[in-house]
């Protein structure tokens, strides 16, 4: 029996009435007549009483009718569920990220993600780079938003540029830099520097210190913590003088800080990275909103 000849029943039954029936599935009354008698005689029993003036159904067809319309909306159901994966609509994003460079951006962006998508399963891990753009390269984590990775090509992910993050300096808002628009990185040399250790933000960690070289003098690094949210206490504290980027300043700067940016200009970029091998509907409909929301600078503004 074919799902057609369900279909078929189904509108004779509710109808009962082969003309009006035939005119709701579009097809012969014939043939119509023909996929009914076929039923029957499959299961071996008589469905539908007819005469030339009605139609009625019989205890079994009243029970097949029942049957075939929890087998048919089920159908309906699955295939609408194939469609909406297909369009990215259901299924599930596993997203990593790290923290102050998208601070900024990332709640509005899920937010506007699950009103577009709201039968998306999302789930979120906030990550190192280094962890992320693993997690992404063994498939753990479907796409990321994160900063390259140097030495890992042999896991070499797809990437978009969301943004170029410039470096600069956090100090106390008395301290004599405060107020400057700029600091020339030489100024740092023979400083108390405090910079994230390089295992949490090998990307960041990298270019700091090649900031330094190029300006002639090796960074006297005095703490290494392994969260931005210690560097910025150990200023507080009067340890010494931050290194981070603007997005620092941007989303989660303490009381009693101010940032500063340093200058000849270097900077760290941040990245949507993603395995082409786990490309779901879900993923290329969050990398789409993304692309959207970055072309119209929508990420970078306080709201949307």
């Amino acid at each position: 029996m074919e799902l057609r000849h369900l279909r078929y029943f189904q509108a004779v039954a509710e109808e009962l009435s082969f003309s009006k029936a035939a005119r709701r599935l579009r097809i012969a009354q014939p043939a119509l007549s023909r996929a009914v008698q076929e039923v029957e005689h499959e299961l071996g029993v008589r469905l539908i009483d007819r005469n030339r003036r009605t139609v009625a159904l019989t205890e079994a067809g009243a029970v097949l009718l029942a049957e075939a319309g929890v087998v048919l909306e089920r159908l309906d159901e699955a295939l609408r569920r194939v469609r909406r994966t297909a369009s990215g609509e259901e299924g599930e994003l596993r997203l990593g990220y790290i923290g102050p460079p998208t601070q900024r951006f990332l709640g509005r962006l899920l937010a506007e993600y699950r009103q577009r998508f709201p039968k998306v399963s999302v789930h979120l891990e906030e990550r190192t780079p280094e962890r992320v753009w693993e997690m992404v390269a063994r498939g753990r984590l479907a796409v990321a938003l994160t900063r390259p990775v140097p030495g890992h090509g042999e896991r070499a992910l797809n990437t978009l540029l969301l943004r170029r993050e410039p470096l600069g300096i956090v100090v106390p808002e008395d301290h004599a830099w405060a107020g400057k628009k700029s600091v020339l990185w030489k100024s740092l040399e023979n400083q108390p520097l405090i910079v994230l250790a390089r295992r949490e933000g090998v990307g960041l960690h990298d270019e700091i210190l090649a900031a330094c070289r190029l300006s002639g003098f090796a960074p006297r690094i005095v703490q290494n913590p392994s969260l931005m949210g210690t560097v910025l206490t150990y200023v507080q504290s009067g340890a010494g003088m931050g290194l981070a980027t603007d997005s620092v300043a941007a989303a989660a700067m303490p009381p009693g800080l101010v940032f500063a940016p340093l200058k000849p200009e270097h900077s760290v970029p941040l990245v949507m990275a993603w395995n082409p091998e786990e490309d779901s509907p879900p993923v290329r409909a969050f990398r789409l909103l993304v692309q959207e929301w970055l072309k119209v600078g929508q990420l970078w503004l306080e709201k949307p």
